[in-house]
């Protein structure tokens, strides 16, 4: 069968399983990333129990080095040991268990937790002027240390730069080669050239035999050019280009581009930036110095001042030689040398029956892949665990204490996953452990992102804007985006961070005449971090996701999976859209399974796509009995009329809601409601002749009530300013108990009127925090109710209709969807395990609560927080649920690899 595995330098699956059994003193783990000269694994050293990295030389390169010239001259650089420099652990070479990977030699260093000065720097886009140089000063320390001691490093540049405990240190000495004149003599034999363009000094573009200490001086002043502004000081569309310009042209003055760039600090870096190794400082010591001392004022300018004639005949020196150092450059393996195409291979993924994915998923995504593509996380079909699959193996496992989690999300270092549940955001460790819960209020389902810059970006519960909720347990989320309610917004939804740290990506729900039928449309924009300020990107759009290769990849409303060229800078679209795939699976509210890594791996869902749902009885031991197989639908809000003979039900359809009347025993459908766009959350009236429900056929949600046999015009019951949801009935008819609308911060208040008798309605349960599902009890006296107040979704019950007289608190361990069993002895709830619970009580003279009792697991069956998804049969025997139907076209979970090269060859304008 087709697996999900690694596609990498590496090889294969059973590669890497090699290289594990290879290793002795350590247990290789997981691939940490692949660069142009080696990959990197994550390892434990069972030894010293600590985390180590090891670094395998590509093939090439180890073919050009030779494995035994290479250790002989890597043990010059074991002895560094500086502050500010990865030591090296071990080195060696892969014996023959390694198969495939045999041959090649291998280094160990230190596993350090933090990040690399480029990723801060992709974050940040231009670092405080103290911070840069005081970064700059510790690697000029460490390049000192080792260049005293006969060590060029070659290839300093920010990718190089570990930042760890914000002390910087530098990385890949274990690559340098000795500073020697046979050493020399070797490089230029082999056609070898360690460095980056833009960080490579004159004379080792030229391809120079000799490469000095101030080659690395040099390179160090590009990196802190690059740090304060913003770009390396030469740049080019190719790599011929940045050559041409490093040997030819003067770099742009700091303080002309930064004006809080120090006289000093900009004096020294043109001073070593300098083309000629000799009018640079004599040692990194001499740079940094000079970095750290207000009175230095350079000499870069007064030389091109006093002899013209010199700086002229040097640029002409410089011209006449381009040329060449052109030429030369082209032969250079390292940099210059044209990388064959990866081959782009499409193939199905499967899973084990035992850990299948979880079936229908309507309201939320049900898969991620980490950033770097190494691991798929994915929500289980039993109970809703969040299962981890390295893509090196067949087999996934299961995060412990994660039933009934919906859209997971990866951290940016993919060493956590998180995911939404019941309001609450969890993070945990890919590699075991329970989940912590990160925030536990506001938030909703439709999508959550990890930035970079160490918050969740996500979905607020309802019709809510985004939320921004600091990575760490219980951290207070704020209000990140804002609905622009005059333009009809209100929703925003599928936050996805852009890698580098300056927006979001989400979708915008608008409540308008956009969509068809006068109902809701969408579309993608952008907000601004940290002001959370957006705009419209496209318009009929869903579900965006960034590709590192300059895209955003969407999904329009019609199932066709999009692509178009995006600046993440600029956050502007800079070229055409183009179709990728059709028949992409959509569920309701916009879920989409789609997931793109910054390495270039794909994977999106195809099917059915409906998200249809069914309805089935289920009894008090969790036997299920069908409705009707062949009536499907997206159901929202089941009421049984009193008698318990007849369903009212909200149907989604698209754009549109409505009401329907199913009378059980015959079989027989009726679409009640006929007016507005949306129409939903119907109750009966209490003689089971009537049914009250929100509309917006009013453009505001007003409440509605209409005959059940559809015999007459519907009524207008309420209208407020704010919109009104979840209506309910008391027993003897005289009071209507509701909700305002949970469209925005501090509302979602239970309100009650008596109509005939009040004018405006009672407040009954109205706080800072969000109340919902009221439900009264049948003797009229109680009202339970669902409420964050405790920081969780919690059950209360309280007097009605003086409901300020007293309080309980039903459930401790969370609880949504209340509803009164028929005897009034019983409340049934759902708890915070997905479980549907049965609380005893006596409505006595005095309310008190009996003992609880788990009657079934119910995550396999729909549920909201803001909405009753089930009913109670007049004998509290059975329970009305909504399941997921089978779609009619079975998922496919599709899976790209290197799908970048496949939009190489689409134009970018």
């Amino acid at each position: 069968r087709r697996t999900f595995a690694p596609m990498s330098n590496t090889g294969t699956p059973e590669s890497f399983e090699q290289l594990r059994r290879t290793f002795t003193n350590y247990a290789v783990e997981r691939e940490l990333g692949s660069g142009g000269m080696a990959t990197v694994y994550l390892a434990h050293d069972r030894k010293h129990d600590r985390k180590v990295a090891i670094k395998v030389l590509h093939a090439e390169l180890a073919a050009m080095l030779g494995a035994d010239r290479f250790l002989q001259e890597i043990k010059l650089t074991a002895n560094l040991q500086h502050p500010h420099i990865l030591g090296l652990i071990d080195s060696g070479v892969l014996g023959d268990d390694a198969m495939e990977l045999a041959g090649r030699p291998y280094y160990v260093m230190p596993f350090i937790e933090g990040e690399s000065l480029r990723q801060r720097l992709e974050r940040e886009q231009q670092l405080p002027v103290a911070d840069a140089v005081r970064i700059v000063t510790e690697i000029a320390s460490a390049l000192d240390y080792a260049h005293r001691h006969g060590v060029i490093h070659r290839d300093i540049k920010p990718e190089n730069i570990l930042l760890h405990d914000n002390s910087a240190i530098v990385a890949d000495f274990g690559i340098a080669l000795a500073v020697t004149e046979a050493g020399g003599a070797r490089m230029t034999q082999t056609g070898l050239s360690l460095g980056t363009p833009a960080y490579m000094s004159p004379e080792q573009a030229m391809g120079a035999r000799v490469i000095t200490a101030r080659s690395d001086v040099y390179s160090l002043g590009a990196v802190l050019y690059e740090l304060l502004a913003g770009e390396p000081p030469f740049t080019g569309p190719t790599v011929q280009a940045v050559v041409a310009r490093v040997m030819t042209e003067e770099p742009r003055s700091l303080t002309g581009q930064r004006r809080t760039v120090p006289r000093h600090v900009s004096a020294a870096v043109s001073r070593v930036l300098e083309k000629l190794p000799a009018d640079r400082f004599e040692s990194a010591l001499a740079f940094a110095e000079a970095l750290n001392d207000p009175t230095f004022a350079g000499n870069a300018e007064s030389v091109a001042t006093a002899f013209p004639a010199a700086a002229h005949d040097r640029r002409m020196l410089y011209a006449a030689s381009a040329l060449a150092a052109l030429f030369l450059a082209t032969t250079l393996w390292a940099w210059n040398r044209a990388a064959p195409p990866k081959q782009v291979v499409r193939s199905t993924l499967s899973l084990d029956s035992a850990e299948g994915i979880a079936l229908g998923a309507p309201w939320w995504d049900r898969l991620a892949i980490a950033p770097d593509g190494a691991h798929l996380a994915f929500i289980g079909q039993t109970d809703g665990q969040v299962f981890i699959r390295p893509r090196n193996q067949l087999r996934a496992t299961p995060i412990p204490g994660s039933q009934g989690a919906e859209t997971p999300f990866f951290s940016p270092d993919g060493a956590h996953i998180g995911f939404l549940s019941e309001g609450h955001v969890y993070i945990a460790s890919i590699n075991g452990g329970p989940p912590v819960a990160v925030s536990d209020t506001l938030t909703g389902v439709a999508g959550a992102s990890w930035g970079r810059d160490g918050f969740i970006y996500v979905d607020g519960q309802g019709s809510l804007p985004l939320l921004r909720v600091e990575a760490k347990p219980g951290a207070t989320p704020k209000w990140f985006t804002t609905l622009d309610t005059a333009t009809g917004e209100m929703d925003h939804t599928w936050p996805d961070v852009l890698p580098n740290g300056k927006g979001v990506l989400f979708t915008i729900v608008f409540r308008d005449k956009r969509g068809a039928n006068g109902g809701t449309s969408s579309a993608i924009g952008v907000a601004d971090i940290p002001s959370g300020k957006h705009r419209i990107l496209i318009n009929g759009a869903i579900h965006a996701r960034y590709a590192a290769s300059g895209h955003l990849v969407y999904v329009t409303p019609g199932k066709t999976l999009m692509a178009v060229p995006f600046d993440q800078n600029s956050m502007k679209i800079t070229g055409e859209p183009f179709a990728l795939a059709d028949r992409m699976r959509l569920g309701a509210n916009g879920a989409a399974d789609l997931a793109v890594s910054q390495t270039g791996t794909l994977v999106y869902a195809t099917g059915g796509g409906e998200g249809k749902q069914e309805l089935v009885w289920v009894t008090r031991d969790g036997k299920e009995q069908d409705v009707d197989r062949n009536w499907q639908g997206i159901f929202f809000e089941p009421a049984l009329s009193p008698d318990g003979k007849r369903l009212a039900v909200a149907i989604s359809t698209g754009d549109v809601g409505d009401v329907w009347i199913r009378e059980l025993d015959r079989g027989s459908n009726m679409k009640l409601t006929i007016q507005g766009s949306a129409n939903a959350y119907p109750t009966w009236t209490p003689d089971g002749r009537s049914i009250t429900y929100s509309s917006n056929a009013s453009s505001a949600y007003d409440l509605w009530t209409k005959q059940a046999d559809g015999s007459a015009q519907a009524v207008l019951q309420l209208h407020q300013t704010r919109d009104l949801v979840e209506s309910e009935w008391s027993p003897d008819g005289k009071w209507l108990v509701f909700v305002t609308d949970m469209g925005g911060p501090g509302v979602g208040d239970i309100l009650g009127i008596r109509p005939g008798v009040d004018t405006i309605p009672v407040p009954l349960v109205a706080t800072n925090f969000q109340e919902f599902t009221p439900t009264i009890s049948p003797d009229g006296r109680w009202l339970a109710y669902c409420s964050n107040e405790s920081g969780q979704y919690e059950i209360w019950v309280v007097p009605f209709p003086n409901t300020g007289a007293a309080k309980w608190a039903v459930s401790t361990h969370g609880g949504t969807e209340p509803r009164w069993s028929h005897s009034g002895r019983e409340l049934f709830f759902r708890d915070g395990a997905h479980n549907l619970v049965a609380q005893a009580v006596n409505s006595g003279p005095t309310f008190s609560l009996g003992p609880a009792t788990v009657l079934f697991p119910a995550a396999g069956y729909a549920e909201l927080e803001e909405a009753v998804q089930y009913a109670v049969s007049r004998d509290d025997k059975r329970f009305l649920m909504v399941r997921s139907a089978a779609a009619t076209t079975p998922d496919r979970f599709i899976v790209v690899e290197n799908w970048f090269e496949e939009l190489k060859g689409k134009p970018r304008k």
